[in-house]
């Protein structure tokens, strides 16, 4: 990835997180906010592929854990987010998937992220939730990110594809 390329990417996930950290908590349902940094992981992974995404994935993971009022052991996002990148982005099948694609792509990476989330919480001891709370967490987690799907990710994976370098046909 150039320069210009990883400035980009690195702006647009700050974006998102700034939004999510400070703007969503405000509207959020059963305590739990729409993940735009998922939703940015997931357009890097069906345009770019499993390294750039979790890269990315990475990068995001471990601003979310850093930003304030972060309440849980750093890194848990970063792996979650990492798993995201690289699965999503292994789902990438087609240059331009269609729209069914994206959504179930969002879906399957928003269980796989918040799951991944809430078991590292219980493995490290670090569970914010009850046990039983975690499986309404999850599915609360995947309603928002498949609602807010059609509002980020078309911007999101445009804005990918054009800092794709042209392919040169040989």
């Amino acid at each position: 990835m150039s320069a210009a390329r990883g400035l980009v990417a690195l702006l647009v996930v700050s974006a998102a997180v700034v939004l999510q950290v400070s703007l969503f908590p405000h509207v959020a349902w059963e305590g739990v906010v729409p993940n735009l940094a998922l939703l940015v992981v997931v357009g890097a992974a069906l345009v770019r592929g499993p390294e750039t995404a979790a890269a990315l994935g990475f990068l995001a993971g471990a601003m979310i854990d850093l930003a304030p009022p972060a309440d849980h052991i750093a890194g848990r996002w970063a792996l979650a987010l990492v798993v995201v990148g690289y699965l999503a982005g292994r789902m990438r099948q087609e240059a331009r998937p269609s729209a069914t694609a994206v959504v179930a792509t969002v879906a399957a990476a928003s269980f796989v992220g918040s799951s991944v989330f809430a078991l590292s919480g219980l493995l490290l001891r670090d569970p914010v939730l009850a046990v039983t709370d975690i499986v309404e967490v999850v599915l609360v987690a995947v309603v928002w990110d498949v609602l807010l799907t059609p509002f980020v990710l078309p911007p999101v994976m445009a804005l990918f594809r054009r800092l794709e370098p042209a392919k040169v046909a040989w």
